[in-house]
């Protein structure tokens, strides 16, 4: 197995200490911050916007991943684009004209990025493998950090995988929810290319370690 690309989620980092975190990330092996953006209507909960999203940008030498758990994305991608983002992702549940949107995100300059919640089946991307850059799949019911991993998200990874190499895509796919060592060798054995780690990292003892080792051959996947 090979190194996954890490993301570390600032969703999970100390608002207090937002300066501090991010320039702890920077330092790390981690390869992305992972911005999560949530408007209290798509998900049940409420995050931040650009203010939090400036300051991000202002302090970190990483790319910015953002995810964009809100209902009408496409109203907010340009500005997102030019608050920094690297890779903006939308939610395809959120999207009445998701090619619309992810044309949208490209032309600002961006990876175009779009995640499936846990009920949407991978086959409703089939038409449009060369419309994105990457591929999120949830493995929680999203909007709350802290969760474990839904185990049958594993096999839709899978079917993810097998999907985008039939197409001849080189799409990646990524994994939000529940991340840390006990489950990311089930995620990575499926076919992940970069996971999202909230909890995992920034509520490790120690947060570089913490990266190093998700980052390292991981654990044995789940049975």
């Amino acid at each position: 197995m090979t190194d996954l690309l890490l993301a570390p989620s600032i969703l999970a980092a100390d608002f207090a200490n937002l300066q501090r975190d991010v320039e702890l990330i920077n330092r790390s092996k981690a390869d992305w911050f992972h911005v999560d953006v949530m408007d209290g209507v798509f998900v049940p909960n409420i995050s931040f916007g650009f203010p939090v999203m400036d300051a991000v940008h202002r302090y970190a030498t990483k790319p910015l991943d953002v995810h964009l758990m809100i209902v009408q994305p496409e109203r907010y991608v340009d500005a997102f684009a030019k608050a920094g983002a690297a890779a903006i992702t939308v939610h395809y549940e959120a999207c009445t004209h998701l090619h619309r949107t992810l044309t949208q995100i490209r032309e600002a300059g961006c990876r175009a990025g779009v995640a499936l919640n846990m009920q949407t089946p991978v086959e409703l991307l089939t038409d449009l493998t060369d419309s994105f850059d990457q591929v999120l799949i949830m493995t929680i019911n999203p909007g709350f950090g802290g969760q474990k991993l839904l185990p049958l998200s594993i096999p839709k990874i899978q079917k993810m995988r097998r999907l985008l190499t039939e197409a001849g895509s080189s799409a990646l796919i990524g994994v939000d929810g529940g991340v840390d060592l006990k489950t990311i060798g089930s995620v990575l054995a499926a076919g992940t290319d970069y996971a999202v780690a909230g909890t995992a990292v920034f509520g490790a003892s120690d947060p570089l370690q913490a990266i190093e080792q998700l980052k390292k051959r991981p654990t044995p996947p789940m049975a």
